[in-house]
């Protein structure tokens, strides 16, 4: 089966590969120079996955590559003292108010990592209650051309949330993202410290594609 995987990201790709294991043909944006990118302005996880997988689905039917699955994740940190910030926002929270940083950028994952402990800096322990959540939407390539709009209604969605807390500082070289920062409930280790195996059993994304294996591997 071609999973066409709407990511340039190579973490993801290899967390993606890592738990749906050898049965599909993987192909990513690397691999498509030509796809377009679609622009994350929706307000939630399965908008923002949907609109990603509707962009690709349409483009690949239109280069006649159909017989296909294109594959989006949208997924952030929520952090409860931060009235759930950042949220949708994740990859491009330092961005936000930088300008040096092009607007729709993401930013580099330190820079992320900072302004989230500065926000923090003053909030105990028992208050840094933070979760990752995962949305991933499926979407089939037609075989005749579709708006971009019309296939994101036809989006298939599987979930994934962990919950957890967010340190003091950053520790651990794995991982990426706010890895460092997190610590899933139930442990006293970083993300980036537990290394892929565990993470790659327990988190939000690890969740959402194991509900994607089901489905795939029960059609």
């Amino acid at each position: 089966m071609r999973l066409v995987i709407a990511t340039r990201n190579a973490h993801k790709v290899e967390e993606i590969r890592a738990i749906l294991g050898a049965d599909f043909d993987y192909i990513t944006l690397r691999d498509l120079p030509g796809a377009p990118e679609a622009v994350e302005d929706a307000d939630t996880f399965e908008g923002n996955a949907a609109k990603k997988a509707a962009t690709l689905a349409s483009w690949l039917s239109s280069q006649n590559q159909a017989n296909s699955l294109a594959l989006a994740d949208d997924s952030g940190l929520e952090v409860d003292a931060l009235d759930r910030a950042p949220g949708v926002h994740s990859a491009r929270f330092a961005a936000l108010n930088d300008p040096t940083i092009a607007p729709g950028k993401n930013s580099p994952d330190r820079a992320n990592n900072d302004k989230l402990l500065r926000l923090l800096a003053k909030v105990p322990e028992e208050k840094r209650v933070a979760r990752f959540r995962c949305a991933l939407a499926l979407v089939a390539v037609p075989t005749s051309p579709a708006s971009v709009d019309e296939l994101a209604t036809k989006a298939r969605f599987f979930s994934g949330a962990c919950e957890g807390r967010i340190a003091f500082a950053p520790s651990g070289s794995g991982g990426f993202g706010y890895d460092p920062l997190f610590i899933p409930a139930g442990h006293e280790r970083s993300f980036a410290e537990l290394g892929e195996d565990l993470k790659n059993r327990m988190s939000h994304r690890a969740k959402a594609l194991e509900k994607l294996r089901q489905y795939l591997v029960g059609n």
